[in-house]
């Protein structure tokens, strides 16, 4: 049970999330183009042909639309044609001129009033509001032939106003019905309403008049009304019925009637229900995450972090002459999580590692306008001799050369610019085949460090669930956070490197600390310029080649002259060379872009708006949908009067 309900968490703060997105999403769509309906009203006189007049009122907020539009579905049963079409911008008290051509984009100040290409009936108008923002007012009215069905018993209007593709939000929606003459008896007048919100009202106000309301309504929700009058009051229609019809309306009322009562009742309690339910799920939660808690503490209690078996504060030799440089930055600054953002280092100090085993050659040359030109000499293929990781960057720059015997730097970095899925498989691997040859050295245990990267995740996410609750379930986010202490303090304790490691770890680092201060030391003997050599490599891949090459230049003020400078091309390179910002920090930009160019993505997120285009290119609305769909919430009723 208890899984299962962490399954059931997971998903709901997932659900949560995704809400947050899609609205940000679609608050931002909606500054390109939106449409609010201050108030809708219809008033309507029924007349005693069995036709009505409609007339629509929009009073509502205009903003980059350049058309507004209604449909009508086609349905013979309840109206047989929609006629005497006019359409008014009350604001400026102006008349719109009637066109006969269905347009997207209808033009400003006209409307038409057709079967569309669809075979629903519409109307739609041109506003003209396409980069600009206003409230208008407009009235719409026509006439709907055969709206009434004259029964034996009974009239009968059964007409929805907004349906369920209408898709502009309104503050308020009214209307006022007006029967062909007076009832005898304002009981002779039987009124229902049907939408998805329980969010109105609607009443009989006298002999001859019925009102409804609804409040708040959310596009995309049908409001429709139904009403039974005396059948004397209409004289003639094209739809009358030999038949009765009071009984069979008044069982199927009844029915949505109670299945809507039913619904009140529910939305009554169902405040107290999820207030009882959201209480039960985070003391349920509370307990489950306590339970983590208290597990990884006992964890964190049961560990020990390795200390070097030595404490140094500098070494002064190699720890391991075959350590490669991608080893040498992973054992240092424990990148356990990737190498990505160190790559460009490790590349530029294995170039040089590569030069010092006599697999690449280096040369400088300056051109006519005195800039330095670094090229890079293959002397062989990649062998045995080589790790692994080392082995994959020579075999990555061996693609470069083809039939040529060298490549400038630039060559370099142009090709890495240019094949950035490769550079991020180059990374990806390098990472995979240093873990490897540390695991099978055991400088690290593997477990352990799948075990970090775990407890790393687990700290981000709690991390994330306690902004999340922070506000809805402050106890909750307590323990999220006790659980992302925890999770961080026993990544920090997880012995990734074993001892050895750890002693490793300590050799690196003092060499590295004695390669930084070495010129302020006062040491008896300064190491042979070859022995800086194989220093450098490092000094490269820790980013402190610049620092180091500048103390070399103050212990030796007379390099120049030294025989042992000249015999040494890599160290004449390295000298002579501005390397860190022509070699090195080149490397690291190019590999820096060609990574994120692989990893990068982007998205996007578009809809059209029912009831207004917009001036670009907006996606067609589909009102196909069968009349049955709208028919099945029936249940989910307005107010019934006078049954």
């Amino acid at each position: 049970m208890l899984r299962n309900l962490k399954k059931l968490f997971v998903i709901f703060m997932f659900i949560f999330m995704f809400n947050v997105i899609f609205i940000n999403n679609n608050a931002k769509a909606a500054d390109d183009g939106s449409l609010y309906l201050n108030k809708l009203d219809f008033s309507v006189t029924i007349n005693s042909d069995g036709s009505m007049d409609v007339t629509e009122t929009w009073n509502i907020d205009i903003r980059n639309t350049n058309t507004l539009y209604k449909t009508f579905k086609t349905d013979k049963d309840k109206y047989s044609s929609i006629e005497n079409v006019k359409v008014k911008d009350v604001t400026l008290n102006k008349e719109f001129t009637q066109i006969d051509e269905e347009m997207y984009h209808v033009t400003k100040n006209c409307y038409y009033a057709l079967k569309n290409s669809k075979g629903d009936f519409e109307i739609a108008w041109g506003v003209g509001l396409d980069n600009s923002y206003d409230t208008k007012t407009y009235e719409i009215s026509y006439t709907v032939k055969d709206a009434i069905g004259k029964y034996n018993d009974y009239a009968e209007l059964y007409w929805q106003f907004v349906g369920e593709n209408f898709e502009i939000d309104a503050d308020k929606i009214t209307g006022t019905i007006i029967l062909p003459e007076d009832a005898n008896n304002i009981d002779d007048i039987k009124v229902w309403g049907h939408t998805e919100g329980l969010n109105g009202e609607i009443y009989v106000t006298d002999e001859n008049t019925i009102k409804f309301k609804i409040d708040d309504f959310d596009a995309g929700v049908y409001v429709e009304v139904r009403t039974l009058f005396p059948t004397n009051m209409i004289t003639t229609s094209g739809r009358i019925y030999d038949e009765d019809r009071y009984d069979e309306v008044i069982k199927e009322e009844s029915k949505w009637a109670k299945q809507a009562n039913l619904r009140r009742q529910w939305e009554e309690i169902q405040d107290d229900v999820i207030v009882v339910f959201m209480i039960f799920v985070v003391l349920a939660l509370c307990i489950i995450f306590i339970e983590k808690a208290v597990k990884y503490g006992k964890k964190l209690n049961g560990m020990q972090k390795y200390k070097p078996e030595q404490k140094l504060d500098y070494f002064r030799e190699l720890p391991d002459e075959k350590t490669t440089p991608g080893e040498a930055v992973y054992i240092l600054e424990e990148t356990y999580t990737g190498i990505s953002n160190r790559f460009g280092k490790i590349f530029s100090a294995t170039i040089l590692d590569l030069k010092l085993k006599k697999y690449l050659d280096l040369r400088v040359e300056k051109d006519e306008k005195n800039k330095e030109k670094i090229y890079i000499k293959k002397l062989k293929e990649a062998d045995n001799s080589l790790k692994s990781d080392e082995k994959a960057i020579l075999n990555f720059i061996s693609k470069i050369y083809k039939s040529k015997k060298e490549i400038e730097i630039k060559e370099l970095e142009k090709y890495i610019t240019s094949h950035s899925s490769s550079v991020a498989s180059l990374i990806e691997r390098n990472g995979k085949l240093i873990e490897k040859q540390l695991a099978e050295e055991e400088m690290i245990s593997k477990e352990i460090k799948e075990d970090y990267v775990n407890y790393n995740g687990l700290a981000g996410v709690y991390y994330v669930f306690v902004i999340i609750t922070l506000f809805w379930a402050f106890p909750l986010s307590i323990i999220f956070l006790i659980n992302g202490i925890l999770c961080s303090r026993i990544k920090k304790k997880s012995n990734v490197l074993t001892q050895k490691g750890v002693n490793a770890k300590e050799k690196w680092k003092g060499l590295k600390k004695y390669m930084e201060d070495f010129s302020l030391l006062n040491e008896k003997e300064v190491p042979a310029i070859e022995v800086w050599e194989h220093y450098l490599v490092y000094a490269t891949a820790f980013g402190i080649a610049d620092k180091v090459l500048k103390q070399l230049k103050t212990v030796y003020p007379n390099i120049d002259s030294l025989d042992t400078l000249n015999t040494s091309t890599y160290m004449y390179f390295m000298y002579h060379s501005n390397f860190s910002s022509s070699f090195s920090s080149a490397i690291n930009s190019s590999i820096s872009s060609a990574y994120s160019s692989s990893t990068g993505g982007g998205g996007g997120f578009s809809g059209g708006g029912g009831g207004g285009r917009w001036p670009e290119v907006a996606v067609e609305e589909d009102n196909t949908a069968d009349s049955k769909t709208y028919r099945k919430y029936r249940s989910l009723l307005l107010q019934k009067i006078n049954i």
